[in-house]
């Protein structure tokens, strides 16, 4: 051991003339554990939450969105899709219809977003399909099959029969078996609740795309049998977005056979937005992208301003800790008075002494720093593991507060206590320094 570690390790255990000084010691000790173990456990809170929103957001939405930049929609999507898929990093490719639409139930109506998919494809570039816990997604995919079938019938139509699917259409129908020829759609929790809609119920979903008749301008709508309420964790697209399937759609649209947007899942969501890129190059002149990093920048730019603000609010403990070691420096050294002049008059440089005080200091902050990290740690891993702040679940979306401790946080939390105890060291350490034995000893 160092000569100046021994002796600072000696000072810091001995037994103290003034009592004060030990209180203030173990206070500093005590109030940077607590500053260390605040900041570890609110940073494990922030990162618990930026996962769980991420991992939510991810699980709803696309990593790289591809559309036109006329917004004109996509005619060739299907041969595209086929081809921007073995680009590589690209693991999965689905094609999409996004609509703004007015939905309603009786004198319940709500704005929403129609998003037209291919359930098959869905599946593999998003988990928003498995997020339907009323009812089943299952109707949607039989809808685009049943789709396929009539869009083909209806390119193949013979011309001999000019009056057969007038004939079709005018044979009487019951009321079930028109419920049952409704195309099924998959409503988000909370747009549900505003319609007052469930599994079974029938919504009238009308385009604001109007559609040119002899008696004018009349609004395009179809009417839709809820099949499934799907539930994201994002209040934005539960209160918001409904599914139905892609040639349903184009058919309520009259789009024909087009997507708005090509969503793809790259193998590195970090990269999405390179990637994009690579997919808008591939894909040609005409074409643009944008990964949920970039639709999103807000969302996680106001998360890392509060980890920010976190950091530093909370990290004004460790500095009113690092004042409470610098007034016990000093009061050491007032008390150490007599004994620096020994060490000085035995040969002990003016070097030594000061680094005597600021292994002291130092010694106060590595031992609370310690034990805020071994508090702060067990407590998120516990809190994190056992959910033991439970929050509302129909305000926050989730039951509990999460928690992520990362590594990565305690090693900076203790560069800045161990840094901020240091530099309350340099004054008394200056002023041990400075001590003249002749003057320390002169009435002793």
């Amino acid at each position: 051991m160092r000569f100046e570690l021994f002796i600072a390790a000696r000072y810091l255990r001995a037994k103290r003339r003034q009592a004060v000084i030990g209180v203030i010691t173990a206070i500093s000790i005590i109030g940077v554990a607590a500053g260390v173990a605040s900041l570890i456990i609110a940073l494990a809170i922030n990162n618990g939450f930026r996962q769980d929103m991420q991992q939510r957001l991810l699980g709803s939405t696309s990593h790289v969105n591809l559309m036109r930049i006329e917004n004109d929609g996509i005619h060739d999507w299907p041969a595209l899709q086929q081809r921007l898929e073995k680009l590589p990093h690209v693991t999965a490719a689905a094609p999409a219809i996004y609509e703004q639409v007015l939905i309603s139930r009786g004198a319940r109506a709500g704005g929403a977003i129609l998003k037209g998919i291919l359930p098959a494809d869905e599946r593999r570039v998003t988990a928003l399909l498995d997020t339907v816990h009323d009812g089943t997604a299952q109707p949607l995919a039989e809808a685009q099959e049943r789709a396929q079938r009539l869009a083909a019938q209806s390119e193949n139509q013979s011309e001999n029969q000019p009056g057969a699917q007038d004939a079709d259409s005018s044979s009487p129908q019951t009321a079930a078996d028109r419920n049952a020829a409704m195309p099924p759609i998959v409503l988000g929790k909370d747009l549900a609740q505003t319609l007052g809609a469930t599994v079974g119920s029938v919504v009238l979903v009308t385009s604001p795309q109007g559609e040119l008749t002899p008696f004018g301008m009349v609004p395009r709508y179809m009417r839709f049998k809820v099949v499934g309420i799907f539930q994201s964790g994002f209040y934005d697209y539960d209160s918001t977005w409904a599914l139905c399937a892609l040639g349903d759609s184009q058919r309520l649209f009259s789009l024909g056979n087009i997507a708005s947007v090509l969503e793809f899942k790259v193998d590195d969501i970090y990269k999405a937005s390179a990637i994009g890129r690579e997919i808008e190059a591939a894909a040609g002149k005409g074409f643009q992208t944008t990964s949920w990093m970039e639709q999103n920048r807000a969302l996680f730019r106001a998360l890392r301003l509060e980890r920010v603000v976190t950091f530093i609010t909370i990290g004004l403990i460790v500095f009113v800790a690092a004042l409470n070691i610098l007034i016990s420096l000093i009061m050491m050294v007032m008390e150490k008075t007599r004994d620096i002049a020994v060490l000085v008059s035995m040969g002990v440089r003016r070097q030594q002494v000061r680094r005597i005080f600021m292994w002291q200091g130092l010694l106060i902050g590595v031992i609370g720093t310690a034990l805020g990290l071994i508090i702060g740690y067990t407590m998120a891993i516990l809190a994190g593991h056992y959910h033991w702040i439970s929050l509302s679940a129909e305000v926050y979306a989730i039951d509990y507060v999460p928690f992520a401790p990362r590594a990565i946080d305690g090693v900076l939390v203790a560069a800045v206590s161990l840094g901020i105890s240091f530099v309350a060291t340099l004054y008394p350490s200056q002023s041990a320094a400075r001590v003249l034995p002749a003057e320390a000893l002169r009435y002793e």
